[in-house]
């Protein structure tokens, strides 16, 4: 292996751990709009596919292992993955606890990715006798996964209803692209989409903020008084071993080896649902919430890793959430990488195994660590000097930048509308994970339909 290669994946490594080690503590910064625009700016870049994927690896890992240190300590989740566990860390906050439930959510993080990493390895390499099988019918697959997925969300009607419509405003800006010369291959355009449908929420709030019957109703503060409550430090170096109990354990790497399994089916679903069932026979209000944040961390880390290195080794097509969200770039990012030609075709069993290992180990190790030992400096850090729109302004501008690169002007105002109608059906209740899908299968659905 080239030695230059393997030191540029530590370094990649080593800044996406420090930077989402910070960025995962922010409230509100959820995984999708943070780690998905880097990692297609990353891709579009043109570095080596194999430093990418350490970095990516690095930076889902460590934003799992922090986005709990303000659940813990504030009640506030970092990220969306993070919100399930609020309820149970709020009991132990009660109970003046704050520093048992970050160690019991950071060693059950820590649990997900020693158990899943292998796992993912193992599971691919098991799925590849098979895999074009599976590519033959991916586009009814990401349809079934879209109805799947909305049969499982909270207002599962709704979610079924939103695809046909989805799906034809996503193929109408197309045609419309193609049919004004926007752009030669408009039909193509797909990453700005994409982008779209993860800020969404993002651009709605802004939008809102333009009407001024809206800014008026909204509740002003001067300052936000957060409470956090002190934290004691470990002595030594801190092991997931020692800090979870062997329930605890051995129910963490149950729900992650579940969570690797499963790792089409939509990681918040299976983190409540699990979570709640490992839990459900304890009594003890203290010991079930700890029993169900370190399963529910476990299991989160899990379906992340799963979900991206099993579609990405084993298919080259991304089915699952975790793929067609965050992980998106590293399979479909035009001109660079397409569904015909992406990491899953450039690299090697070896290197996936390396970049995989040098990501997940480099952010393991040191966020896990800071995570125990300086959480509660961190947390105060962040709320006071880092405010959370600053780090959604920059990816939302990085945004309208690849807008711009991918279809020209046209395209910024077309991402504008995808986010606003995205924005809209995700706070009545439609997951990312629907939206997802249909923009995948849109193409395919559409011709179904007039054909």
């Amino acid at each position: 292996m080239d030695t230059i290669i393997i030191l540029q994946m530590v370094a990649a490594a080593l800044i996406a751990a420090a930077a989402y080690t910070v960025i995962g503590i922010a409230p509100g910064t959820d995984e999708t709009a943070t780690i998905a625009p880097v990692t297609l700016a990353l891709v579009l870049s043109g570095l080596h596919p194999a430093v990418i994927l350490s970095f990516f690896m690095a930076a889902i890992v460590a934003s799992k292992l922090t986005d709990s240190i303000p659940v813990a300590l504030a009640g506030i989740p970092g990220g969306v993955m993070a919100t399930p566990m609020v309820e149970h860390a709020m009991v132990l906050k009660k109970h003046g606890m704050s520093d048992l439930s970050i160690r019991k959510m950071a060693s059950g993080s820590a649990i997900g990715t020693i158990v899943a990493v292998p796992v993912s390895l193992l599971l691919a390499s098991a799925l590849i006798p098979v895999a074009d099988v599976i590519k033959e019918y991916a586009n009814p697959l990401f349809l079934i996964g879209a109805v799947f997925l909305a049969l499982m969300s909270k207002n599962r009607w709704l979610a079924l209803a939103s695809i046909i419509p989805l799906a034809l405003l996503i193929q109408g800006l197309r045609h419309l692209y193609w049919g004004v010369g926007a752009v030669a291959t408009g039909t193509n355009v797909f990453v700005s989409f994409f982008l779209g449908i993860t800020i969404g929420p993002v651009i709605l709030t802004l939008f809102e903020l333009l009407n001024k019957e809206k800014r008026d109703q909204l509740e002003r503060f001067d300052k936000k008084t957060i409470y956090l409550n002190k934290t004691t430090h470990t002595n030594g170096i801190p092991n997931p071993f020692q800090i979870l109990t062997k329930q605890e354990l051995g129910l963490s790497a149950l729900a992650s080896l579940i969570g690797s399994v499963t790792f089409i089916m939509s990681p918040v679903g299976m983190t409540i649902f699990l979570g709640e069932v490992f839990s459900s026979k304890v009594k003890d209000p203290v010991k079930k919430a700890s029993l169900s944040i370190a399963c529910m961390e476990a299991l989160a880390n899990a379906t992340y890793i799963a979900g991206t290195l099993i579609p990405l080794i084993a298919l080259g097509i991304p089915l699952s959430p975790m793929a067609i969200g965050p992980a998106n770039a590293l399979f479909n990012a035009p001109p660079v990488f397409t569904l015909e030609h992406n990491m899953h075709h450039i690299l090697t069993n070896s290197w996936f195994v390396w970049a995989t290992l040098i990501g997940a180990v480099i952010a393991l190790t040191m966020t896990y660590f800071i995570t125990i030992k300086y959480s509660g400096q961190i947390c105060a850090f962040v709320f006071r000097r880092i405010p959370h729109e600053a780090i959604l302004g920059l990816f939302f501008s990085l945004v309208l930048l690849l807008s711009y690169m991918d279809a020209g002007w046209i395209n910024v105002g077309g991402v504008l509308l995808i986010g606003l109608v995205a924005g809209v059906l995700h706070r009545l209740g439609v997951n990312y994970g629907v939206q997802f899908m249909v923009l995948y299968s849109a193409p395919w659905i559409i011709t179904k339909l007039v054909g």
